[in-house]
């Protein structure tokens, strides 16, 4: 892959404080994610994956280490980065078209221009015809899809997920990995998601990234070879299958004891 580094990882660690002294939440951890890249993290609970996602996004800062983002050191919140949670997180009492458009209004009203584009990202989500709708009147597969475009709504350079489907049922999940799959081909954004499926890891991403226990640390990097367009078929494929098993061997009793 010729395109260039946009995330840079580099010997990041994560120390929390406790009452019995300093925690060590993520042992030191190096990692390059390329422009367009979708890459996937799992891992047990507990073993520093949404951490690795607050330091990506500048939520929170690392113990040691650094991040860079298109180059540029990462010291806090950034405008090109965005989150995605596994709850929607929508304000009931605005519709759906004032929600995504939230992280403009804290700043400033939105433009004509502005608000046209949350128009046209709710159509390109295939919720066209519910601008007016508030949140009560939408399904939980159509409120992540209000919060994804919110989070699209500044047209960031990089989309961080964390466990966005995991709130869905088992077929409303399904449609929405295929759902989001298009979406990434269309945007064009750089992914990163943490999620406890193996198969959605496998399904939508470039690379899946698997982490030990904590203290977190990488314990492989797997390449995953299929076209960007991706059909719930290949979830049946022998070469998927092996794909799962090798990431699996990682989360047998045996492995995490």
């Amino acid at each position: 892959m010729d395109r260039p580094v946009l995330i840079g990882i580099t010997n990041v660690a994560k120390d929390y404080e406790s009452a019995s002294g300093p925690i060590r939440a993520l042992d030191t951890t190096s990692l390059a994610i390329r422009a367009r890249e979708f890459v996937s993290i799992v891992g047990p609970s507990g073993c520093g994956k949404t951490t690795m996602l607050k330091i990506i996004g500048g939520l929170i800062l690392p113990s040691a280490g650094e991040i860079r983002i298109a180059d540029e050191a990462v010291t806090g919140p950034r405008d090109d980065v965005a989150f995605v949670f596994q709850n929607p997180v929508l304000l009931p009492w605005k519709t759906a078209l004032e929600n995504i458009l939230l992280p403009i209004r804290v700043r400033k009203t939105p433009s004509r221009e502005e608000i046209e584009r949350g128009e046209g990202l709710m159509r390109l989500v295939g919720l066209g015809s519910f601008e007016a709708r508030y949140p009560f009147e939408l399904s939980g597969g159509m409120q992540q899809r209000v919060s994804i475009c919110r989070a699209l709504i500044q047209d960031p350079a990089c989309l961080l997920l964390d466990e966005p489907f995991g709130a869905l049922d088992a077929l409303t999940r399904e449609n929405m990995n295929v759902f989001f799959n298009g979406l990434w081909r269309q945007t064009a954004k750089t992914v990163v998601m943490v999620t406890h499926s193996i198969q959605e890891a496998v399904f939508l991403s470039n690379r899946v990234i698997v982490m030990s226990k904590r203290p977190g640390a990488i314990v492989d990097d797997v390449a995953v070879p299929f076209p960007d367009e991706r059909r719930p078929e290949i979830m049946a494929s022998q070469q998927f299958g092996q794909i799962a098993a090798r990431i699996r061997q990682y989360f047998t009793s045996s492995a995490l004891d």
